[in-house]
C-alpha cells in the first residue's frame, strides 16, 4: 500500500454529476485513500455550467502536484471545461458526458436514439429539473440497495437547466489523456452513446456492468480505473 507521503505528489479530484451530490462518492474515496491517495471531492450546486467549473478550480487550486479530474455523468461536462487548468494531468470519465466544442448535456441528449430509455425527468420548476421519485431507482440506481436508492432519490439536488446549457469552450480532452468507464446497463446515458463520446476523445475505455449509479454500486470498478490512469501518469 503507498504510504500518505508519496500521496502529496499529486491528487485525485472527484466531481458528482446532476440530481445527486459529492457524497456518492464516499466508497471510491474510501478505496482511493486506503491504497495511498491524495483525494478531494467537489460539491458543485449544478445551478450553471460556469458556476461549477468555477467551484471545481477552487478545489484544484487547493491541490499539490498534478490534478487528475473524474468526473460522473453531467461531472464529465465541469471536468471537461475545468480540466483546462495546467495542473490537470488527465481526465476521467465515469458514465459521462465528454462534449465537444460548443456542445453542451442538452444538446447532446436532445436527439435520443430510437429504444432508448428515457430518464424520467419532471417539468422544470423555477428553472430546475428532478427526477420522478417513484421512477428514480429504476432508471437512475437500479442496483444500488433499495434502501439507498430510496435515499438518494429523495435527497436530490435540483439540477439546473442553466447547467444543461452550458456550452464547452474548449474540451480539456483534445489536449490531455482521459479513460473511460462504460456502465453497460445504463438507463440515464445509453451505453452507445457513451462509446461514442469515448472514442470521440481517444480515451482508454473500460466497460463494467452496472447502472448510472455505478459510483456508487460498483466502486471497486471505478476507483480501478482511476488508479490505471494515476498510475499512467505517475500521480501518486
Amino acid at each position: 500500500m503507498a504510504t500518505n507521503a508519496n500521496s502529496a505528489l499529486g491528487s485525485i479530484v472527484l466531481v458528482h454529476g446532476g440530481f445527486v451530490d459529492g457524497s456518492g462518492w464516499e466508497d471510491v474515496y474510501r478505496i482511493l485513500k486506503k491504497d495511498g491517495y491524495r483525494v478531494s471531492i467537489v460539491q458543485n450546486p449544478t445551478a450553471s455550467l460556469a458556476d461549477d467549473v468555477a467551484v471545481t478550480k477552487r478545489v484544484i487550486a487547493e491541490q499539490k502536484g498534478p490534478v487528475i479530474l473524474v468526473g460522473h455523468s453531467y461531472g464529465g461536462a465541469v471536468i471537461t471545461e475545468a480540466g483546462n487548468d495546467p495542473s490537470v494531468t488527465g481526465l476521467v470519465y465515469i458514465t459521462a458526458f465528454a462534449p465537444d466544442r460548443g456542445e453542451s448535456v442538452a444538446s447532446l441528449i436532445k436527439d435520443p436514439p430510437p429504444g432508448a430509455p428515457v430518464p424520467p425527468i419532471l417539468p422544470p420548476t423555477d428553472g430546475f429539473l428532478a427526477l420522478d421519485k417513484t421512477q428514480f431507482a429504476a432508471s437512475f440506481a437500479a442496483d444500488v440497495a433499495p434502501e439507498k436508492a430510496n435515499f438518494m432519490a429523495n435527497s436530490q439536488v435540483p439540477w439546473g437547466i442553466a447547467a444543461l446549457s452550458g456550452a464547452i469552450t474548449e474540451p480539456a480532452w483534445k489536449a490531455k489523456p482521459s479513460w473511460y468507464l462504460v456502465a453497460t446497463d445504463d438507463r440515464m446515458i445509453p451505453p452507445a452513446a457513451q462509446r461514442l463520446m469515448a472514442k470521440r476523445a481517444g480515451a482508454t475505455v473500460a466497460d463494467a456492468k452496472g447502472s448510472h449509479a455505478i459510483y456508487v454500486s460498483q466502486p471497486e470498478a471505478v476507483a480501478d480505473l482511476i488508479k490505471k490512469a494515476a498510475k499512467s501518469l505517475s500521480v501518486k
